[in-house]
């Protein structure tokens, strides 16, 4: 046989080990036994793993070492797990108190009667299976604490490098309430886990649920989910619907914020999140969860017994919100509110009397809120008329609900424009318009009343509260301009981009304790509050948690400006054309106001101050139905008048404090500006010293033109330019002035008088016979024609024609020659008549002292040329040189005597002549009547000595006439 130790020796096997048909072939070089080196690599690596499998194991040893002391650590310092049914909470109540110390409320000891313990088998399958989806969906399954979620909430935690997220199994929750302080630390998580897993490993899951459910807090002083479906359903546990049991279980993570008393809205969309999850965790079906979201709230009456129940519930959702749940009620809190109990008292008494007689008008509710303009200090707040009125939903607080304000925007309107330069004196036009309202069709407001004032004051337009001009106001200062405003006094509630004119009318919605807050800055000097309901608090030892302080009261407007506003709001006199001047609005002692109404009477609101009290108050429905014509001054002006009047009642009565830099300036009472000589009787208004007014240009004195009616020209005669006092409210008002009788100022130049106006006319001076020579000069605009008369004496009563209409202008020319034969001895005057396009007429005149010559024996006559008559010559004739007579203003005339013809008549076309002549022109005796086209003779011509012995008179009309 071969031997067996040689392959375990390695050795390579003998030919003669095997025969030919051995399966066995010699191992040689195949397969060479491992060097030293390789062997000694493959020994380390073996031996780190094997070390370091050691040190896993003793480090994961040593960690649980670690761990085991770290529950051992925080183990022996904790109660005994088997103590759970034991455990009694200690238990401080909460007392609310008014500012002088009178209890409001207090937060009842909840182990005290406010529990009604149910056992596990009497809980309905729905109840438990909402809070275990909602609050610990693995509670069945986990061993008191959910490693994810932890680790979750530590990776959160370290991030924020603070405790943000908890984490916490409903065991977790039930040893926290039980056996463990409410702060917030990692010490207090790891005590939490190691009780937790102690108490899960002790008691059985439906015992921990049972007593988590009896434990848990559910809001409204309901402690437990007894008495949690007994508050908001009026019925057992066991009997609670799907929906029920959802929205109870949604109340666990934050009673206050889900409270379906006073966020209806928020209670059932949290109510729909537990549903959701009902059916992710497979509890219910589709067709469950959508039957229930679909379910409507039906609510139990609430029965609490409380002063101020809307002021106190306020406050404890302010109490939950800086020190939690568990300090609310288990930390024995002495809350010293703001609260003034007797004004409470004197606004739910005033309220109901109020309501009760405009209930016949549709108005079931009110609202009010009092505040000290000096700090903030909510002295009384009234959320409903009835707190527990549930057809008015009485415990919804509508002083802390959106509701649109009306009218009581504009005041902030008129601010902003006054920060702007505008004053209360500043002209804004009561008249119907249209603006732009992008992509939409204009936007056209309209009056509360549908009347029109005109041009009136900022003054009048915000006491008579107009719509027109606030929304005209708004347009030309911009949108931002008011939300910035409304932002900077405390109005956070307008948040929106969206927001169009129709803004300052109250298209926005606010609260109205925030809007009493920005009007408090009004009453203060422009100095922003912040509305303030707790004064202090302490522990039941008198020990100060919340200390008392002063509050700070930044300066957010020009106090001038809330003085001129807040004169304003007081006129009783500007508001009267408005409300009459006894209307709610007035009070025994001055008190500045302003009211607001909705569209279709929704709502009704009236805001109004002294130096020591603000009041807001609404009225109207909780369910936003129309009211029958209750105004702001109707409705909530009769709640606020009263209320104002008995609360201030034997107390002083100062008056606002008019700061410096304000000046008092005699306005026009049309334009508010500087009233001058042409302003009908002024008035006096504030203004601030820097911002003046200029004199009134709105009442114009203008230089006009007779003929024309435009405005005179430098060319328009002195004579017939008269000047006039109009009324100019801008050119796009034109045509409403007119409508509305005002005198409206021309806008256009006279386009008549255009350029310079030369009629002159040159006769000879001395005395003439025979023909003599008329020079002058028709220079007008629009010239048409012009023609020559003569009449006996210097002011002649009956006019002769000389020539005909001579369509030719003439400048420094012959006229015309004139054959005085015929005429008898004496003075006549000659008189020139200029005619334009437009109809006017312009005259110029020289007087002529006519001889006669001794009897002789007559020239013979002839007949003159066949160039016509009328035609004048540009050109001097060879006549001797006329002297200038005497200086004849010509006066301007409106018609011509009956014999000229008219400007419209066409002249005579002109003749073709190969040489102009002087053509004589025989003169018609003084009882002949001129005709239309004069047959020219020649007549005897004075030799040129007698003419040379004539003096040429001169006269120059610089300016026209009619």
């Amino acid at each position: 046989m071969d031997d067996p130790n040689a392959l375990e020796q390695g050795k390579p096997m003998s030919a003669s080990s095997g025969g030919p048909d051995s399966p066995w072939e010699p191992l040689k070089e195949i397969s060479p036994p491992p060097s030293p080196q390789r062997s000694s690599l493959r020994q380390v690596i073996l031996r780190g793993v094997l070390l370091g499998l050691l040190g896993s194991l003793f480090l994961g040893l040593l960690a649980i070492a670690g761990a085991l002391g770290v529950y051992a650590y925080y183990a022996a310092s904790l109660p005994a797990p088997q103590e759970l049914y034991k455990r009694a909470t200690p238990f401080k109540s909460t007392k609310i108190y008014d500012r002088h110390g009178r209890l409001l409320f207090e937060v009842f000891d909840p182990l005290g009667g406010r529990r009604t313990l149910v056992h596990y088998e009497d809980i309905p399958p729905t109840v438990i299976k909402a809070v275990v989806a909602t609050e610990d969906e693995t509670f069945f399954s986990n061993p008191g604490v959910n490693p994810l979620a932890i680790a979750r909430a530590l990776y959160t935690d370290l991030r924020y490098r603070e405790i943000v997220q908890g984490g916490s199994t409903i065991t977790q929750q039930l040893v926290k309430n039980l056996f463990l302080s409410p702060e917030r630390t990692l010490s207090r998580k790891i005590k939490e886990a190691i009780l937790a897993a102690e108490v899960t490993r002790r008691y059985s899951k439906e015992e921990i649920l049972e007593i988590y459910l009896n434990e848990v807090y559910f809001g409204n002083l309901a402690y437990g989910v007894g008495t949690a479906a007994e508050t908001y359903f009026g019925k057992p546990v066991s009997e609670l619907s799907l929906a029920e049991a959802a929205l109870l279980a949604g109340l666990i993570q934050s009673p206050v914020t889900y409270d379906p008393y006073t966020h209806p809205q928020a209670a059932l969309a949290r109510r729909n999140t537990v549903l959701e999850l009902m059916h992710k965790n497979g509890f219910i079906t589709r067709k469950e969860m959508l039957a229930a979201q679909a379910e409507p709230l039906h609510l139990a009456p609430r029965k609490i017994t409380m002063e101020a129940p809307h002021m106190v519930m306020y406050v404890r959702e302010q109490l939950e919100r800086l020190y939690g749940t568990e300090m609310l009620y288990r930390g024995g809190l002495q809350v010293y509110t703001t609260l003034d109990l007797d004004l409470q008292h004197l606004a739910e008494r005033i309220a109901r009397e109020k309501i009760a007689l405009l209930r016949k008008r549709q108005a079931t509710n009110a609202a009010l809120v009092a505040m000290d303009p000096l700090t903030g200090d909510v002295l009384a707040m009234l959320g409903s008329v009835d707190f527990y009125d549930k057809s008015i939903d009485g415990q919804v607080n509508v002083a802390l609900s959106l509701r649109q304000p009306g009218s009581t925007l504009k005041t902030f309107t008129y601010l902003a424009a006054m920060e702007r330069g505008w004053t209360a004196a500043t002209m804004l036009m009561d008249v119907e318009q249209e603006f732009p309202d992008g992509a939409n069709p204009p936007y056209k407001p309209h009056n509360y009343d549908h009347k029109e004032y005109g041009p009136i004051s900022l003054r009048t337009a915000l006491a008579c509260s107009r719509n027109i001009p606030a929304v005209s106001t708004l347009y030309q200062i911009g949108l931002p301009a008011l939300l910035e405003v409304t932002h900077r006094l405390g109005i956070r509630s307008l948040n929106r981009m969206d927001y169009g004119l129709s803004l300052t009318l109250g298209g926005g919605e606010v609260t109205l304790l925030e809007l009493t807050g920005a009007y408090a800055a009004l009453a203060n000097g422009g100095h922003r509050v912040t509305p303030r309901t707790i004064l202090y608090i302490t522990d039941q030892e008198g020990k100060v948690i919340r200390p008392r302080t002063t509050p700070k009261l930044p300066q957010v407007m020009d106090p001038r400006l809330a003085y001129i506003l807040t004169d304003i709001l007081s006129d009783n006199q500007a508001r009267a054309r408005a409300f009459g001047y006894n209307s709610p609005l007035k009070l025994s002692f001055p008190a500045a106001v302003k009211t607001g109404t909705t569209d279709d009477y929704h709502d009704s609101w009236t805001v109004g101050y002294t130096p020591q009290l603000v009041v807001g108050v609404w009225v109207g429905n909780s369910d936003n139905s129309p009211m029958e014509r209750v105004s702001g001054a109707r409705g909530a002006g009769l709640i606020w008048h009263d209320f104002m009047e008995q609360a201030l009642a034997g107390k002083p009565h100062p008056e606002f404090a008019r700061p410096p830099g304000l000046v008092e300036v005699e306005v026009c009472a049309l334009s508010g500006q500087k009233r001058s000589e042409l302003c009908p009787e002024g008035r006096k208004e504030l203004f601030r010293q820097e911002n003046v007014p200029e004199e009134c240009t709105v009442h114009r004195k203008l230089a006009v033109c007779k003929l024309s009616g435009k405005l005179a020209t430098e060319y328009c005669p002195r004579d017939q330019v008269e000047e006039k006092t109009f009324v100019d409210l801008g050119p796009q008002w034109d045509d409403w002035a007119r409508e509305h009788g005002f005198p409206v100022p021309p806008r256009e130049s006279c386009p008549i008088h255009t350029g310079p106006v030369h009629v002159v006319l040159e006769a000879p001076h001395g005395p003439v016979q025979g023909v003599i020579q008329l020079r002058g000069t028709t220079e007008v605009p629009n010239f048409t024609y012009y023609a020559l008369e003569y009449g006996r004496g210097k002011d002649p009563k009956k006019w002769t024609r000389i020539t005909p209409q001579i369509s030719a202008p003439v400048y420094d020319g012959v006229l015309c020659r004139w054959d005085t034969s015929n005429l008898r001895g004496g003075t006549y005057t000659v008189r020139l008549l200029v005619f334009s396009r437009y109809g006017q007429t312009y005259e110029a005149r020289a007087r002529v002292e006519v001889r006669r010559h001794p009897t002789a024996t007559p020239s013979p006559t002839w007949t003159l040329s066949p160039t016509p008559t009328w035609t004048p010559f540009p050109s001097p004739t060879a006549s001797s040189t006329p002297v200038p007579s005497i200086t004849v203003q010509p006066s301007p005339t409106q018609k011509l005597p009956s014999p000229l013809p008219t400007h419209t008549l066409a002249p005579p076309p002109p003749q073709p002549r190969a040489t102009p002549e002087p053509t004589r022109i025989q003169t018609p005796t003084e009882a002949a009547s001129p005709t239309a086209n004069p047959q020219p003779t020649l007549t005897n011509t004075p030799t040129p000595t007698a003419l040379q012995e004539n003096k040429k008179a001169r006269n120059v009309n610089s300016h026209s006439g009619h």
